[in-house]
C-alpha cells in the first residue's frame, strides 16, 4: 500500500474543522459557543463595496489552510483561529467578487468590503505575431516588447490558446455521458410518462466550476437540467405525518413558449429532526492515489469530512477506508463522541500511488457489513475524483459490486471532486446504482451545504426506489415533454414492478420536476395521426383534470411497493408573473440550462430575460445560493457572444 501516513499528529489541527457560524449551536452532542470573543477568535462582517449590503456565502480562509468558515445570511463571520497563533492573514473569495487577503489578530473585529471582479468576466487573452516578440493584451492593457520576452513560436510552445483549444485542454481528461434532449411525446401513443427520482445536484456545482475558476461555458454534456434545479430549496407543503411525501402540483405559462404551459412536481419529504435520525454506521472511502494531490482533492476532502465529523452524534460510527496502490483501514469504527480522533486520522492522510478502486470499495462495503446496524443507517462515503485506473475498473464491474453489496442494506453515496480528470458520469453512475446520491464539491461552502446543512437528507434515507408516474389527460394535452431527467426514465411497466431499482429519497429532501405541456389548440408540435379518432369531450375527471401524478415508493428496509397520487385540474393558464415564486424560480433555472446546453427548444429564452425573470423569483434567500445563481447567469451571458440579443 502506497498512502503515506505521517508519523506525528499535531494539536492544531484538531481546530481546522470548518465550521459555519449560523451552525455552530447546533452541534450534536455540543453545547452553546461562548458569547464572549476570546483572543483566539476574529469576527466580522462582508459586505458588498458598492452597496453595503452583506454577502453571505463568503469563504473566509486562514491563508495557507483549510481552517475556514463561509459568511452567514447577513455577511457576519467568527472564525477560530488556532492554538498559538498570534496572526494570520484571511482570504476572503466569492464568486463575482475580487479575492481579498487581510491581516488580523485574535481578539480582533475586521469588517471587509469586496469589490466586484468586473476584469474576470471580461478578460481575454490575445496573442500577436511578428517579426518581433509576441504582445499579451489582457483587457485593455497590453504588456510591452520588453517585458514579452519570449521570441515568437506556435501557440502551444508559448502556453497561449485560442478559448475553444483552452477550454478543450482544461476538460479532455474529464468524462461525461451524452445525453439526447427528452422530445415531445403526443399523448395519443404516449399518455403516459414514468421516470425515477433524482435529487442529486452535482451538476449544478460543476457547471458553476466552469463558470467561476474556469471562465468558460460548460460542455452540454456537463448540464443536467433536473440537478441544475433541484439544487435550490422550495417552499412545498410538509407531509401528513403517516406519509414520508407529499406532492406539490401547479401550472402556469410556460416563459420560453408562451403558447404553452409548464408544469411544476414538487415532492417534499417528511422532515425528521437530526436526533430523532437512526443511528448512522458510516465508512469513509477516500481515493489517495496520486491523481488526488491536488489542493481542490485530498486537501478538500479532508476539510469537508472535517465538517461532517462535528455533526456526529454519540450513537454515530466511522470507520475510515482509504485506496491507492492497494486498499486498508487507517481507522476502525469509531464512536462519534471520539471527532478528534477522526480528524486526526483525516490529518494524517497524504496522497500517492495508483489508484485500486475496486479493491476499496470491496474493502469499505466488508467493513460496513462487519459493523452493521439493524436499526440504523449503514453506507459508504465515497471520496474521489472518479479516476480509476487499476483492477476492477469499468463501469460495468463496478456497478455489478455495488448492485451486490446494495442488497445488504448497505448504500453508497459519492462526492466528486477536482478538475482536469473528474469522471463525472461514473461515479453519477455508482451512486445510482449505489442507492444513494452524487455531489460535486468544488469549494468548502459546498462541502457545508451537503454535509452539515443537509445532513440528514444526504446520509439518511426515508424511502427507496421512488418512481413517479403521469397521466396525461387527451381532452386537454395533445403532447408534452419532460425537461431533464434523460437518464432517469423508465418504461411504463417499471412503475409497478418493485424488482426495478429507483432513486431514494432523504429526510427533508425535495424533488422537482417541470414538464412542458402543448394544451389542446395550440399549434401541433406533431402531426395528428390519420387513421385513430381525436378523443372526445367527455364528462367528469377527464373533463375537470389536466393530469395525475402517482409516486411509488418503498421504506428503507421494505420489499413492497406503496402509492400515493393527486390530480392537477384543468384550470385556464395562469400568467407566469401570477405564478408562485416556486415555479418561477424553478422555470428560470430551467431556462438556464437551456441556454447553456444550446437546446433547440430554448424557444423564445434569452439570458436576459432569464436573468429578469430569476431575479423577480429569487424570493426568500437566507443562504444565498440564489443570488449567487444569478451571478452566475450574469457570467454565461458575458462568455456568450451576442448573449443580450435575439437569436
Amino acid at each position: 500500500m502506497r498512502t503515506v501516513l505521517c508519523c506525528s499528529l499535531l494539536a492544531a489541527a484538531l481546530s481546522s474543522a470548518f465550521v459555519h457560524p449560523a451552525t455552530a449551536q447546533t452541534r450534536l452532542g455540543a453545547g452553546p459557543e461562548s458569547a464572549v470573543m476570546d483572543s483566539l477568535t476574529v469576527s466580522g462582517r462582508v459586505t458588498d463595496r458598492a452597496s453595503g449590503q452583506g454577502i453571505p456565502g463568503v469563504t473566509v480562509l486562514v491563508k495557507g489552510t483549510t481552517n475556514g468558515v463561509s459568511t452567514s445570511h447577513d455577511g457576519s463571520f467568527s472564525l477560530r483561529l488556532a492554538p498559538g497563533t498570534r496572526k494570520a492573514t484571511l482570504q476572503f473569495s466569492s464568486v463575482g467578487y475580487l479575492t481579498q487577503e487581510q491581516p488580523t489578530r485574535g481578539g480582533q473585529a475586521l469588517n471587509v468590503g469586496l469589490a466586484a471582479d468586473t476584469k474576470a468576466l471580461s478578460e481575454c487573452v490575445v496573442t500577436g505575431y511578428s517579426a518581433g516578440p509576441a504582445i499579451r493584451i489582457r483587457g485593455n492593457r497590453a504588456m510591452s516588447p520588453g517585458k514579452a520576452k519570449r521570441a515568437a513560436a506556435p501557440a502551444a510552445a508559448q502556453g497561449y490558446f485560442s478559448k475553444d483549444e483552452k477550454a478543450r485542454r482544461q476538460t479532455e481528461g474529464e468524462g461525461y455521458a451524452h445525453q439526447t434532449e427528452n422530445p415531445f411525446q403526443p399523448v395519443s401513443k404516449a399518455p403516459l410518462s414514468t421516470f425515477s427520482i433524482d435529487v442529486d445536484a452535482a451538476s449544478y456545482s460543476n457547471v458553476r466550476r466552469f463558470l467561476t475558476e474556469q471562465a468558460q461555458l460548460p460542455p452540454a454534456d456537463a448540464v443536467r437540467t433536473e440537478e441544475l434545479v433541484n439544487y435550490f430549496r422550495y417552499d412545498y407543503p410538509q407531509p401528513a405525518a403517516e406519509a414520508p411525501a407529499a406532492l406539490h402540483l401547479e401550472q402556469a405559462r410556460c416563459p420560453w413558449a408562451p403558447a404553452h404551459q409548464l408544469v411544476l412536481i414538487g415532492l417534499q419529504a417528511r422532515t425528521v429532526p437530526v436526533e430523532n435520525l437512526p443511528p448512522a454506521n458510516l465508512v469513509f472511502l477516500i481515493d489517495v492515489s496520486g491523481s488526488m494531490q491536488s489542493e481542490d482533492k485530498l486537501p478538500l476532502v479532508k476539510a469537508g469530512l472535517k465538517q461532517l465529523v462535528q455533526q456526529l452524534r454519540p450513537q454515530d460510527q466511522v470507520s475510515l477506508v482509504v485506496y491507492a496502490g492497494a486498499a486498508g483501514v487507517v481507522l476502525p469504527p469509531t464512536p462519534g463522541t471520539r471527532k478528534g480522533d477522526i480528524v486526526a486520522a483525516l490529518d494524517r492522510l497524504e496522497a500517492g500511488g495508483s489508484t485500486a478502486g475496486g479493491e476499496g470499495l470491496r474493502l469499505a462495503y466488508a467493513t460496513a457489513r462487519q459493523h452493521f446496524n439493524k436499526e440504523g443507517n449503514n453506507r459508504v462515503v465515497l471520496c474521489t475524483d472518479g479516476d480509476f485506473n487499476v483492477g476492477e475498473s469499468s463501469d460495468d464491474a463496478m456497478e455489478h459490486l455495488i448492485t451486490q453489496e446494495r442488497e445488504s442494506g448497505v448504500f453508497l453515496s459519492v462526492l466528486g471532486f477536482g478538475t482536469g480528470n473528474l469522471q463525472d458520469s461514473k461515479m453519477e453512475r455508482l451512486a445510482d446504482k449505489g442507492n444513494g446520491n452524487y455531489a460535486y464539491i468544488d469549494q468548502l461552502g459546498e462541502a457545508r451545504r451537503v454535509l452539515v446543512q443537509q445532513f440528514g437528507g444526504t446520509l439518511f434515507t426515508l424511502a427507496k426506489d421512488v418512481k413517479l408516474q403521469v397521466e396525461f389527460n387527451p381532452a386537454r394535452v395533445q403532447a408534452y415533454r419532460l425537461i431533464g431527467y434523460e437518464n432517469r426514465l423508465l418504461a411504463d411497466e417499471d412503475f409497478n414492478n418493485d424488482q426495478k431499482d429507483a432513486g431514494e429519497l432523504g429526510a427533508g429532501q425535495q424533488v422537482t420536476a417541470l414538464y412542458e405541456v402543448v394544451p389542446v389548440g395550440a399549434p401541433p408540435v406533431v402531426d395528428g395521426l390519420k387513421y385513430q379518432p381525436a378523443p372526445q369531450a367527455t364528462a367528469g375527471a377527464a373533463a375537470t383534470e389536466l393530469l395525475t401524478v402517482k409516486m411509488r415508493y418503498k421504506q428503507p428496509q421494505g420489499r413492497t411497493s406503496r402509492l400515493l397520487s393527486q390530480a392537477l385540474p384543468a384550470a385556464a393558464p395562469t400568467a407566469l408573473a401570477a405564478a408562485s415564486n416556486n415555479l418561477r424560480w424553478a422555470a428560470a433555472v430551467a431556462q438556464m440550462s437551456l441556454l447553456l446546453r444550446q437546446s433547440e427548444r430554448r424557444g423564445e429564452a434569452t439570458w436576459q430575460n432569464t436573468v429578469e425573470l430569476a431575479r423577480t423569483a429569487r424570493g426568500k434567500d437566507d443562504d444565498g445560493y440564489r443570488a449567487e445563481c444569478i451571478r452566475l447567469m450574469e457570467t454565461a451571458a458575458s462568455l456568450t457572444p451576442g448573449a443580450y440579443g435575439r437569436r
